[in-house]
């Protein structure tokens, strides 16, 4: 896929999840190197570069996609040639996409473990790496059933529906404000994230932390899936996750809008879950206290304080 078609239907939300945007962005570029025609090195870079703009664009929130991207343009540094660089792109996207979804089916193992027999679960959103573990303790056995909620505006909570109703779980559809209602017949809470501080705060779809907090009330565990490659490292030096707000017509017609000219609709996708919410974050290298997330940004994405302050410096050096 062309990268314009693709950070359009980034931005559109026809590719919605953080690991699956983060797969169709690098697939974008394997492709976008593949046809790149340029004269030299340095005019093949600033193709990529350029195409890795777009992309980024998109969607500020979910660190999967700035990550992945990374990822395949930092693949460029030791070519001597285009056709070295091609190639590279090529092969470290490749890498990514299979352990990208390797990841997915390894957390779907580990989280599995965390889930009891007759357990009944609540997962909010459409979670690739949450329904992992669901499906994962489905197929070895275990008797459950699960609540999903709606998750408006975009209303994801239907593609998570068909995923279970297709597994032949039992199901109950609820709506996000009904979260605290049934909070006490749930057992577990398992959910996804777009991105996880270096402190362990939790960056997922809007109405999480209100799930987060109702399970905490009710001493419900409360798990997140997360990809290492969700992990962001700039928070590491204290930048805050930028919360994306999407168009007001999700929310209210702009034909009722109209007619409330003294009304503003606020529409944030995402919202923030403190750590001390958090029971436990399942990752493929592993399950971890939130405290422990920094580890994953050191040993996992390769960044630790010095490298990464040192880097930001001269990413940054007009600036300060």
């Amino acid at each position: 896929m062309h990268v314009t078609e693709t950070a359009e239907k980034i931005k559109r939300m026809e590719i919605r999840g953080a690991g699956r945007i983060a797969r169709a962005a690098v697939e974008a570029l394997i492709g976008h190197a593949a046809g790149l025609s340029a004269p030299d090195l340095p005019s093949f870079r600033k193709g990529m570069e350029e195409a890795a703009a777009a992309l980024l664009a998109t969607r500020p929130t979910a660190v999967s996609l700035p990550n992945a991207i990374h990822l395949v343009l930092t693949a460029m540094e030791d070519a001597g040639t285009v056709v070295e660089a091609r190639e590279a792109v090529k092969s470290r996207g490749e890498t990514f996409l299979r352990s990208s979804a390797e990841a997915v089916h390894r957390i779907g193992e580990i989280g599995a473990h965390h889930i009891v027999d007759g357990d009944t679960v609540l997962t909010h959103c459409n979670s690739e790496a949450a329904l992992a573990c669901i499906l994962a303790a489905h197929r070895q056995g275990k008797e459950m059933k699960v609540f999903a909620t709606e998750v408006r505006p975009g209303n994801q909570g239907l593609l998570t529906l068909r995923v279970l109703s297709d597994a032949g779980i039992p199901t109950h559809y609820i709506v996000d404000s009904a979260v605290r209602h049934f909070m006490s017949r749930i057992d577990r809470v398992f959910v996804g994230a777009d991105a996880v501080t270096v402190n362990g705060a939790v960056v997922n779809k809007i109405g999480t932390s209100q799930v987060a907090l109702a399970a905490h009330e009710a001493r419900t565990t409360f798990i997140v899936a997360a990809e290492t490659y969700k992990f962001a490292p700039r928070t590491i030096l204290g930048e805050l996750i930028e919360i994306e707000e999407r168009d007001p017509g999700e929310v209210l017609s702009p034909t009722e809008a109209a007619r409330l000219p003294h009304v503003r609709v606020h529409n944030p996708v995402f919202d923030v879950t403190p750590a001390a919410y958090v029971d436990l974050i399942v990752t493929e290298e592993g399950a971890i206290p939130p405290a422990l997330a920094y580890l994953i940004i050191r040993d996992y994405l390769g960044w630790s304080l010095k490298e990464f302050h040192k880097t930001f410096l001269i990413d940054h050096r007009d600036q300060v």
